[in-house]
């Protein structure tokens, strides 16, 4: 609550013209055969244009396998650093190009406003937030895998894994922490983290939100979906751009009541009803219609 009285005093509105910016599908190989498929899907999902013009995607809130999970399999760094091969060994997602795609065209933006494959790197979110652009963007959506505090080492910090270069470095080794995040620079109503476990612990012992959901407040979000827990894949892409599409709708609801309805909507489903599917995530700051 203290958070909320704070944002809602002393953040000021937000001076970004752009709608829209999306990252997404980073260039994962997974851990062994099955996942092969997945994988060339996600090389081939490069950019919007591709993605929205694969019959698969024509209808992009089209409910999926809900049996499918964003898991993440046991990371060690390696002198500070995530190693680059075994952050390419975690499952794919190019389930994520289509949430962030389809996202994208409710807003009306193209490929200039979307990070894919091997552009989903932690250089290019550097670079942008760098040479200002990044603060030109209202909504910032970031879909990927989360790790909780302690999951890449038993110091980590929390963070996303993006596309890893082939060697890792300083500067970029595939894995987003919560420190680099805190040193962004947004100007954001609204950050959109869908990925697991993103409302978790900084440290072990923390109180929760005090991770990812933190360093993007530091960053300058206004408000940030977050989730308790591992998500359900196709759930998400479900609920994330139903919510979008409810706000376009309606902005006047703001973004609290458009979650709901896309909650509701997946509740009265046929597939996704029980709480682990539906429930996951959560806003945190600011969830009423823009000032």
């Amino acid at each position: 609550m203290s958070s909320l009285k704070a944002l809602r005093e002393s953040a000021k509105a937000s001076r970004a013209e752009r709608p829209f910016f999306g990252i997404a599908n980073p260039l994962l190989e997974g851990p062994g055969a099955p996942y092969a498929d997945l994988a060339r899907t996600a090389k081939e999902y490069r950019t919007c244009a591709v993605v929205l013009n694969k019959s698969a995607t024509a209808n992009a809130r089209a409910p999926r396998s809900l049996a499918l999970q964003r898991p993440l399999a046991p990371l060690q760094s390696q002198g500070g650093l995530a190693p680059a091969a075994l952050i390419r060994s975690q499952v794919p997602l190019p389930e994520t190009a289509q949430e962030v795609c389809a996202v994208a065209r409710d807003f009306g933006v193209g490929d200039a406003d979307i990070r894919l494959a091997e552009r989903a790197t932690e250089t290019e979110i550097k670079r942008l937030s760098a040479n200002g652009e990044l603060a030109k963007y209202k909504i910032v959506h970031i879909a990927t895998h989360g790790a909780l505090a302690g999951q890449v080492s038993a110091t980590s910090e929390p963070g996303l894994l993006l596309t890893p270069p082939a060697t890792a470095t300083v500067l970029d080794d595939g894995y987003l922490t919560a420190t680099e995040i805190a040193q962004l620079k947004l100007d954001a109503d609204w950050v959109i983290l869908s990925a697991c476990n993103t409302a978790g612990a900084g440290k072990a012992g923390a109180e929760t939100l005090s991770g990812l959901a933190r360093a993007f407040f530091y960053a300058q979000a206004r408000a940030v979906l977050a989730s308790h827990w591992a998500v359900n894949s196709g759930a998400t892409v479900t609920l994330i751009t139903s919510a979008i599409q409810a706000l376009k709708n309606d902005p006047a609801i703001g973004r609290a009541e458009a979650l709901r309805r896309a909650m509701t909507g997946l509740i009265n489903s046929n597939a996704a009803g029980h709480p682990q599917t539906w429930a996951p995530f959560v806003l945190v700051g600011e969830g009423g219609a823009d000032r």
